[in-house]
């Protein structure tokens, strides 16, 4: 689908993904010395896979994300106390307690730390700083925790309803990246997907240009679609009372 007039430029794409990230952001050492704060870590596993989609579009590499208990799409992980623990501890438990697997996750897996964006909860509750690691691992590493969470992890199916993985091709449809990107994402996961899918080299930028392109024309057409949905709905409580 071609969508010249919306299409950044290649250096124009880098620079937009590199201020999202930089807002806010932190060192590992200052994010730490913050007081009044609470810490989440969160990590992305990928590998690299052969397969063929039909046969015919490459997969690449396997991401993976999950969708959580609030329907928005976020990386493993969460609330980590550094006070009692490292934040690799807290995320290795946070892994166990989501996927029931926790492949080790080190310092130098880390990223990015950051504050989250501002949520629709209490003025009351402190600020966030979210941590993102990275971490390739090995195909079979990967199907096994798809694998183990249905079946040994204690939060699957509550804090978190499943793992998914991120189409990481486009089709001439829009599907695969493009409608993957157009769901609803927890905090900063999406820049920080984003991020780490240019960092890697797992995507190349052009491609994601595109994708993020085509995403804004299928969110119009979301939007549209809901509105009438919302029509309707309205039309039939009226006839109703």
């Amino acid at each position: 689908m071609a969508v010249p007039h919306v299409l950044p430029v290649y250096s124009d794409f880098l620079s937009l993904i590199s201020t999202e990230m930089a807002s806010g952001h932190l060192t590992r050492a200052e994010a730490l010395a913050c007081e009044g704060v609470r810490h989440a870590c969160h990590v992305m596993l990928y590998c690299d896979a052969q397969a063929l989609l039909f046969g015919t579009i490459s997969i690449r590499h396997i991401v993976l994300m999950q969708m959580r208990f609030d329907g928005l799409l976020g990386f493993p992980g969460g609330l980590v106390n550094p006070l009692e623990e490292s934040l690799e501890a807290g995320l290795s438990r946070e892994l166990m307690e989501e996927m029931g697997m926790a492949p080790p996750v080190s310092e130098e897996d880390h990223v990015a730390s950051c504050y989250a964006p501002p949520s629709s909860s209490s003025s009351s509750t402190p600020p966030l700083i979210t941590h993102f690691y990275v971490k390739k691992v090995e195909e079979e590493q990967i199907r096994a925790l798809e694998k183990a969470g249905p079946s040994t992890a204690i939060d699957h199916g509550l804090e978190v309803l499943g793992v998914v993985r991120v189409p990481l091709y486009s089709m001439r449809d829009g599907g695969g990246l493009p409608s993957f990107l157009s769901n609803g994402f927890a905090g900063n996961a999406r820049a920080q997907l984003l991020d780490a899918l240019t960092r890697f080299h797992l995507v190349a930028p052009d491609d994601l240009c595109q994708a993020l392109a085509t995403c804004t024309q299928i969110h119009a057409r979301t939007a549209a679609a809901l509105g009438d949905a919302l029509a309707l709905a309205e039309d039939k409580q009226q006839h109703s009372s």
